[in-house]
């Protein structure tokens, strides 16, 4: 069993609509997580760590970001003469917007048809975790599958945009599908994660679009249970769904537990990112800095605890930050008082300025902004 057997397939748009705040002029894989990464990070350096050498993004729109953050793929080790990293902008029916991902992957076929791979990987870039796809695979060919789908056993994330719920049997075959339905207490619900052989997602993809057919889960899933053998593979590490602003500061702020740090970067399994060479973080006379995560080129004058502070902050003098996710370039004056915050990039907040938020709604402030 070859790990570059395997061709990943990232959607980088999907779930935009989810934090629209922090999408607005980025795709949901662009968005800034954890003071140095992008969400599009975990499931690329998952798919690398896992042996797949040849990754395709597909993109819709707001994708500039996204092509700045990943390159050439060299971060990776994507950046190749043969296979590596692709990008695939839209390319559809009339120059139409893509809307799903069946209509994603109909106008990507030449690029299935000319990959190599014998097995495909589907993700999306709006959960946070670290899994191994080797183990997904040898699971898949345990089972003789034709389509295995990961999925995690609790309570659905709230916000997730049109949740699956699978029936499983004891054996592990998928009975039946519910798509958005009213659950309440745990289930067996869908991480938006499939992996099935190249030829046949290229039928299944083909079929749908020639019934007009485009819902990826009703159409694609749902339609085919009883066609092919659908087996789920359960995912049981850490997982945190980006599926809303409320959602995005929890898990931010989860990485300030050491099991949650040591679960989702093990040495072994290490998150790439883009390189940014910047000073040491400089911590001046008088500064306090208690529990929190400082990147490489901040300058901290005050005090900050529980807080996530990407490249470049700048905290002033007598500022108090508690529980703030600030992100790359952001300036921040002297005697500013700043409590459950996200700050997105390059903004300036003057001195004296008082921001409070509260955990269940963190206060945002957009790219760019002078307070």
């Amino acid at each position: 069993m070859r790990g570059n057997n395997m061709l990943g397939i990232l959607f980088s748009n999907a779930h935009d609509d989810k934090i629209r705040e922090l999408t607005e002029k980025r795709a949901m894989g662009s968005v800034p997580f954890g003071g140095r990464y992008r969400l599009i990070d975990f499931p690329l350096s998952n798919m690398v760590n896992s042996g797949i050498n040849k990754v395709g993004v597909i993109t819709k729109y707001n994708y500039q970001s996204l092509m700045d953050h990943l390159g050439s793929g060299k971060a990776w080790d994507l950046s190749r003469k043969r296979e590596g990293l692709f990008m695939l902008p839209p390319f559809g029916n009339e120059s139409t917007l893509l809307n799903s991902r069946v209509e994603s992957l109909f106008s990507i076929h030449n690029f299935l048809r000319n990959s190599k791979e014998e097995y495909v990987v589907l993700s999306d870039c709006d959960i946070v975790c670290n899994i191994d796809y080797t183990e997904v695979l040898a699971y898949h060919l345990k089972k003789q599958a034709d389509v295995t789908v990961i999925y995690r056993y609790g309570e659905i994330p709230e916000g997730t945009s049109n949740p699956a719920v699978y029936t499983i049997d004891p054996d592990s075959r998928i009975r039946d599908l519910l798509v958005s339905p009213k659950m309440e207490g745990a289930c067996n619900y869908g991480m938006n994660m499939y992996l099935l052989r190249r030829d046949l997602l290229i039928q299944m993809i083909s079929d749908c679009v020639s019934r007009n057919l485009y819902n990826f889960k009703r159409d694609f899933v749902q339609r085919n249970l009883s066609n092919y053998s659908f087996y789920a593979y359960e995912f049981t590490g850490y997982a945190k769904a980006i599926c809303s602003m409320n959602s995005y500061f929890e898990a931010n702020m989860s990485l300030m537990l050491p099991k949650i740090r040591e679960e989702l970067f093990t040495p072994s399994r290490p998150i790439y990112t883009k390189v940014r060479d910047d000073m040491p973080a400089r911590y001046g006379l008088g500064s306090s800095v208690s529990n929190s995560i400082i990147a490489d080129g901040c300058v901290v004058e005050g005090s900050v605890e529980n807080c996530v502070l990407f490249r470049g902050v700048k905290v002033g003098k007598g500022t108090r930050l508690e529980n703030c996710v600030i992100m790359q370039d952001t300036e921040i004056g002297p005697d500013c008082r700043l409590s459950h915050v996200i700050v997105d990039k390059d903004v300036n907040i003057h001195p004296e300025r008082t921001l409070m938020g509260y955990q269940s709604y963190p206060v945002y402030i957009s790219k760019g902004s002078v307070v």
